[in-house]
């Protein structure tokens, strides 16, 4: 398998370029209020130095995992997430916000007899470089372009009908809905697409337990939560199980 054309984008760039910048801000106002020519008594300019040093490695530590994770970190750890879902290798597998397609293709290679579809509403605020095109791009350079079925869609709607499933997956996507309602009719439509006893794996950085919750109300008992996962940043959990 030829991968040197992946290339799965960076989450949330806004923020990490956003952390960036004020930490480069904090460490050079660092070294303002350590010079001589500020008019400050020292005690006080000291005090805002160390401040501003304190911040700069903060905020560029933060945006240091934040890529890290983006680049490496979600790499290792997609492989755990599929390896919950126990597939055989002739499954229709369903990545809700699959992004670039991370989780997309990894399915894929382990569906010899199967087929992953992905939706996603392709915003780059979410994810650098995200569209349509990128994801299938990205399937090609990992030889399981045969495999994979991308559409446009919004997770709160999904194109498929009830049933047609044998598993789910997502991955710091769904708390992107941006309220407590839209995001209980994502996880809805991810049981309806299911079929009974299809399996199901989430992981988020947070709302975990409304997923547990909107789940349970639905009638599924055969969850099972994750405790935090720093390999990811900002940490997640995950919630993983068999519909009913």
């Amino acid at each position: 398998m030829s991968t040197s054309k992946v290339d799965y984008g960076i989450d949330a760039p806004t923020r990490v370029r956003n952390l960036a910048t004020g930490g480069i801000f904090c460490a050079l106002a660092g070294f303002v209020f350590l010079s001589v020519m500020v008019p400050i008594e020292a005690p006080a300019r000291m005090i805002l130095s160390v401040s501003g040093f304190a911040s700069a490695f903060f905020l560029l530590a933060v945006a240091g995992l934040m890529l890290w994770s983006s680049k490496s970190g979600k790499l290792r750890e997609r492989e755990r997430l599929i390896d919950t879902l126990r597939l055989e290798g002739n499954e229709k597998v369903l990545d809700v916000g699959c992004g670039r397609g991370l989780l997309l293709n990894a399915a894929a290679r382990r569906l010899p007899n199967g087929k992953a579809f992905g939706v996603d509403l392709w915003r780059k605020a979410d994810q650098s470089g995200n569209s349509l095109e990128a994801t299938l791009a990205n399937a090609r350079a990992e030889n399981v372009a045969d495999r994979v079925e991308v559409r446009t869609a919004d997770m709160r709607n999904l194109p498929f009908p009830d049933g047609s499933m044998d598993a789910v997956m997502s991955s710091i996507a769904i708390h992107n809905v941006p309220d407590r309602d839209g995001r209980a009719a994502a996880i809805r439509e991810i049981a309806r697409v299911l079929k009974p006893e299809g399996r199901l794996a989430l992981q988020d950085i947070r709302n975990i337990d409304e997923y547990v919750k909107t789940l349970r109300d639905l009638g599924w008992n055969d969850l099972r939560l994750s405790g935090l996962n720093f390999m990811i940043f900002p940490p997640v959990r995950m919630v993983w199980g068999q519909k009913p």
